[in-house]
């Protein structure tokens, strides 16, 4: 799904870098835990030992009080509850919840890893991840329902993606066009994405938790603003449209 090949940055010394340094590692790794952490979590029906019926609801109620974000208890300055937007990251609600969260994940988390490099990476994620559940929790401050998914560190990876590679193009699938598959430059596709999780937060306006769209637009404009930051004294990927191509739903 990846062409990794043409994917090239330049240093601030002006010469010329191929981001194919051992490849993206951190990408797979984070995937592999998220999907791992699901497997053996109540949610994904694989775990007998969780019971059945109202066992089983009792378990998932708790796993996500324990190691999701809930923005009431975030402020109280627990330990424990300061922690919780680094465990959210890693839990997801249902198995369409992880795996579109994946999916997005893999096609443009693999080239910004490859272009940040692998530590700088981690950091990235981690960090955008975590302010973006943050921003969310700080704008719904009373409410006890509880927040989880990879989904505001994966807008960020988003954003850093169109800053970093503004002409890659990716092979997207739009529901409203029955699903044909078709190409787009990613400023295109992030764009509209973007644009679609903003209007997504404008009409919840103050009525409260559901999709953290607010996480995502936050966890976007962190990531473009870090790589901004952080690279704009070096030269973009400008590779035309060899540079990547994968398949996202916007």
């Amino acid at each position: 799904m990846i062409d990794r090949r043409a994917a090239a940055g330049r240093l601030t010394s002006g010469l010329l870098r191929t981001v194919t340094s051992g490849g993206p590692s951190v990408t797979h790794a984070l995937i592999a835990l998220c999907c791992l952490i699901f497997l053996i979590s109540p949610l994904s029906g694989f775990n007998s030992s969780y019971g059945n019926a109202d066992a089983l609801l009792a378990a998932q109620a708790g796993y996500f009080e324990h190691w999701g974000v809930i923005p009431s208890e975030l402020w109280d300055g627990s330990g424990r509850a300061l922690l919780t937007p680094l465990t959210a990251l890693f839990v997801h609600g249902s198995w369409l919840h992880l795996l579109g969260n994946m999916l997005f994940l893999y096609v443009f988390g693999v080239m910004t890893e490859e272009r940040m490099g692998r530590t700088e990476f981690t950091f990235f994620y981690v960090a955008c991840g975590y302010l973006a559940l943050v921003a969310y929790a700080a704008a719904h401050a009373t409410s006890d329902q509880t927040l989880v998914g990879a989904s505001g560190a994966i807008s960020a990876v988003l954003g850093a993606f169109l800053y970093l590679f503004p002409r890659a193009r990716v092979t997207s699938l739009f529901p409203f066009l029955f699903f044909l598959p078709l190409r787009f430059p990613a400023w295109i596709v992030l764009i509209f994405w973007f644009a679609l999780q903003w209007l997504a937060v404008q009409r919840a306006g103050s009525g409260g938790p559901g999709v953290a769209y607010l996480a995502h637009v936050a966890g976007f404009a962190l990531g473009f603003l870090y790589a901004w930051g952080r690279y704009r004294r070096t030269d973009r990927v400008k590779s035309p449209a060899r540079a990547t191509e994968g398949e996202s739903q916007p």
